[in-house]
């Protein structure tokens, strides 16, 4: 059986339907069901995606059997439509645009009025009796087609139309004569002959060419780009859609317009778009000439409803069947003729978040969607924009460089570049924005200190990108547009600009743009609609959400948020505090046990108090405490200054403290002296770190909390690793609970992220009461890549298709994903779901993530504060789309 690679529509009949997005693409799909539904269509045909995979599979040619069908999808338009394609006295003319199955709004070329030549023009002015609309069309098409599909330098076409009008004293393109139209077909046409690409006068030549500039589209560098930023597989194509002309640009009678069935910036129940009278669709949005509103309001302008109010009323009523029939906001395009309606596409339309909850809270409320459907019109990453401030929309922006968008939200200061300086200007009273190579835990206070954080190295998942999102604070990471110079105190762009120390700079953290200057800020306000719809997640959902927080603003902000527990303590930032970096630092210079020890007794009531801060804070609620992670090294001074701080307040001599930091170097610390294998060879550490859980727990239990405490060991390879840390906390606590004459319930469970631990998690589980999947750890050791020093490979990555996402920010469900499945599994075969399983790493909070860790069967995900509301969320969608038994 013969292919079909042809889908027609048209005159109320479609082979297609809204549901084959895959094959159509959403432009295609939509058109096919536009007709379905007896609203006025120009006919067409889609040309369907997997002629696109051909294509690029077969070195750019096309199937033998497409000539055959496009041929049959063209005399299908000719019969609906009442014109011949080519023909001189009667002509049809074409558009021809791309259509991938999900929108990537120009990104993809479009050809408008094709089949134009020096004598299908003079056919279409006798047989309309617009001679001025003919060549308006005619000049339209040379200028785009030789823009698009001969790639000309379309330049030399603009600055031709803008002399004529200059010349003639015009302000806008309707406002050329017939005579002054024809000029210019001669003038394009002279240009095209110059630079040797003449737009061909045979309709058919410009057909084939249209449709493969369309696909050539799909591989340009802006699209692959796309693509990239939305996880946008290559491999998926773009669809073409050709579709008879209509002319909006036929006098006063005839109009093209964009309108939203609600208002796409605060989802409010109105109709809202805008229109131009006798123009085509690149007019609308081109912003040459203002455009009107569709609705009658107090701008002065004259609204659709009140030129053409009949077709007005014709339009309406087709909002309103299409906002019913699809259950969603719908962006429309439309053109008018001669007072004819005619659709031209309609699509789920793009809206801020605070429209997308409004949107969804009051579909609900009319009774066009239930709960569980209203919750998947939300994107899970939109409640980024409500939860943080954001730059002014309205505001001038001059954007001189951009990085990764590393932790959402908007922030505005006064450049430093080190940490101390940070606090330091922050004590004076100044806003402050940290800039940085890269950041180390060391930049922790300055990072608190800042309003936002900007770096030039380091990916979404490096230090500064997650201890940002932890704090809430916007960042920018991984910028290869800046060049920082800590001895200047500089920040060179690529394009220039140099930004001194003190100057004021802006950062968007959710689209990775660095700008000069300040930018005003808004605040988004939590509506009563938010609530509601968090409402309905809860209830839906099956994952519990937890949050990433060892702090007692974190963990306020994580329960502000609605998290249920804390699922990763870092007990290491604790540490960094400047109140006690110097007693852990002369607990790791001690050459014995006896020294370490008496720096740990120092340190103990440090680690208490933030246990009983955050037992308090989470009452109730589960707390799961990792042991120290990091090497030990990554505590000690690296500056001079620090270094002598350090000897003064341990008294060992700076070459004493040189010399013991070289000797705990390592050359791959990350696969080094960590995790478990610090509680090993220094139990005491554990056992520090254990009393001070356990004596906060009990502190709490006797003023009234409940108490959940969970204590974590990290790095774990074997049973036997967890097995002498798990009997070196179970020892500490019944001395503690013998001491205090009192006992509380614990958990000690292992920390899942090297491949060896999933692979033998069955017999992890026979000593583990929990499993946290650390799938930052995981994604390293299994990868064999750092997270930090593999930016570049990745882009090259994706840009070929090994990964379509960053395996860093969305799990690799093929490999990581793999391991993960198999660990839950062998787990549960000996514990069943007695043992509780989730993940802690920056996965928890990615929507994506959220949806196979739901259907791996997992307990719960925790994330930074701040992506608690977007996990809560994530994880109702999961349910929805995946319901558990």
């Amino acid at each position: 059986m013969a292919n079909k690679w042809v889908y027609s529509f048209g005159d109320g009949k479609a082979e297609g339907r809204a549901d084959m997005k895959n094959l159509l693409g959403g432009k295609g799909a939509n058109l096919a069901e536009m007709n379905l539904v007896g609203l006025p269509v120009p006919a067409g045909f889609t040309v369907t995606t997997e002629v696109c995979t051909y294509y690029y599979d077969n070195n750019k040619s096309y199937p033998n059997d497409l000539k055959n069908q496009v041929e049959s999808g063209i005399s299908h338009i000719e019969t609906v439509m009442g014109h011949k394609f080519g023909d001189v006295k009667n002509p049809l003319l074409l558009s021809v645009r791309s259509g991938a199955r999900v929108s990537m709004p120009g990104m993809m070329n479009t050809v408008l009025n094709l089949g134009l030549n020096d004598e299908t023009v003079k056919g279409l002015a006798q047989f309309t009796g617009d001679e001025r609309m003919a060549y308006d069309s005619y000049r339209r098409f040379l200028m785009m087609f030789s823009d698009v599909v001969l790639e000309a330098d379309i330049d030399l076409f603009e600055h031709t139309l803008e002399r004529m009008k200059d010349e003639k004293g015009y302000k806008f393109d309707n406002e050329l004569t017939v005579d002054d139209l024809k000029h210019l077909v001669i003038q394009f046409k002279e240009i095209g002959e110059k630079l040797g690409k003449p737009v061909p006068q045979d309709p058919w030549e410009q057909l084939y060419a249209g449709i493969g500039a369309v696909f050539g589209s799909w591989m340009t560098k802006k699209a692959v780009t796309y693509r990239k930023l939305n996880n946008i597989p290559g491999n998926w194509g773009t669809a073409v859609n050709v579709q008879a002309m209509v002319f909006g640009n036929s006098g006063d009678d005839s109009a093209t317009g964009v309108c939203f069935s609600r208002d796409p910036a605060t989802g409010e129940n109105k109709f809202y778009g805008e229109y131009l009278i006798n123009a085509q669709g690149e007019d609308v949005v081109a912003g040459i000439r203002t455009p009107q509103p569709m609705v009658k309001d107090n701008s002065g302008r004259i609204s659709l409803e009140e030129a053409m109010p009949e077709v007005y009323a014709e339009l309406f009523a087709a909002r309103n069947k299409l906002e019913q029939h699809y259950k969603d906001m719908q962006d429309m395009e439309f053109t008018i003729e001669h007072k004819k309606l005619w659709m031209l596409q309609t699509r789920n339309g793009k809206r801020t978040a605070a429209a997308a909850v409004r949107i969804a809270v009051e579909m609900v409320e009319e009774g066009l969607l239930t709960r569980e459907e209203a919750i998947m019109r939300v994107g899970a990453d939109q409640l980024n924009h409500l939860l943080h401030p954001m730059l002014d929309p309205k505001a001038q922006k001059n954007v001189i460089a951009t990085g990764l968008p590393a932790s959402p939200g908007a922030a505005v200061g006064r450049v430093v570049f080190s940490a101390g300086d940070a606090e330091d200007w922050k004590k004076k009273g100044e806003k402050v924005m940290l800039v940085r190579i890269e950041t180390s835990p060391e930049d922790i206070a300055g990072m608190d200190a800042a309003q936002g954080i900007i770096t030039a190295r380091g990916g979404m998942t490096s230090h500064a990108a997650v201890v940002a999102r932890g704090m809430g604070r916007p960042c920018v990471s991984g910028s290869a547009d800046i060049k920082i110079d800590y001895v200047t105190k500089t920040l060179k762009t690529t394009s220039g600009v140099v930004i001194k120390e003190g100057d004021w700079v802006s950062i968007d953290g959710a689209k990775g743009e660095i700008i000069e200057g300040q930018v005003p800020t808004v605040s988004v306000e939590m509506t009563g609609n938010f609530g509601k719809l968090m409402e309905w997640v809860d209830k839906i959902k099956s994952l519990e959400i937890r949050a990433n927080a060892e702090t007692p603003r974190d963990a306020k902000t994580a329960r502000g948020f609605g998290a249920e527990g804390i699922g990763l303590a870092r007990t290491e930032h604790m540490f960094f505090d400047p109140s006690r970096i110097q007693d852990m630092r002369e607990m790791i210079l001690a050459s014995d046990e006896a020294g370490r020890r008496i720096a740990l007794e120092k340190l103990l009531p440090y680690q208490r108090q933030d246990f009983v801060d955050l037992f308090k804070i989470m009452d109730g609620l589960p707390v799961t405490i990792r042991l120290i992670d990091p090497p030990l090294h990554e505590f000690l001074p690296h500056t001079d200054a620090e270094i002598k701080e350090l000897s003064e307040h341990t008294g060992k001599s700076i070459e004493f403290i040189k010399e013991r930091s070289n000797a705990l170097h390592e050359q791959n610390p990350m696969l080094g002296h960590r995790g478990c294998r610090l509680a090993i060879t220094y139990p005491e550490i554990a056992e520090m770190q254990t009393r001070a859980i356990l004596e906060a727990a009990l502190e709490c239990k006797d003023a009234g909390v409940k108490v959940m405490p969970e204590i974590e060991v990290p790095l774990v390879g074997s049973k036997k690793e967890l097995d002498i840390v798990k009997s070196v906390i179970d020892s500490t606590a019944e001395q503690i609970f013998a001491a205090k004459g009192a006992r509380i319930n614990y958990k000690v469970g292992s920390m899942i992220e090297l491949p060896r631990a999933a692979l033998l998690a069955d017999e992890i589980a026979e000593i583990s009461e929990f499993f946290g999947f650390g799938t930052n750890d995981l994604t390293q050791t299994t990868l064999g890549m750092s997270r930090d020093d593999t930016g570049a490979i990745l882009e090259e990555y994706r840009a070929r298709g090994v990964y379509v996402a960053d395996p860093f920010a969305s799990i690799d469900t093929a490999g990581v994903g793999k391991l993960v499945k198999n660990a839950v599994e062998l787990g549960r075969k000996v514990k069943g779901h007695d043992i509780h399983v989730g993940v802690c790493g920056e996965h928890g909070g990615d929507p994506e993530s959220i949806q196979f860790f739901h259907d791996c069967g997992m307990d719960f995900v925790s994330c930074s504060p701040f992506r608690v509301p977007i996990a809560r969320l994530a994880a109702a969608q999961a349910a929805v789309k995946n319901p558990r038994k």
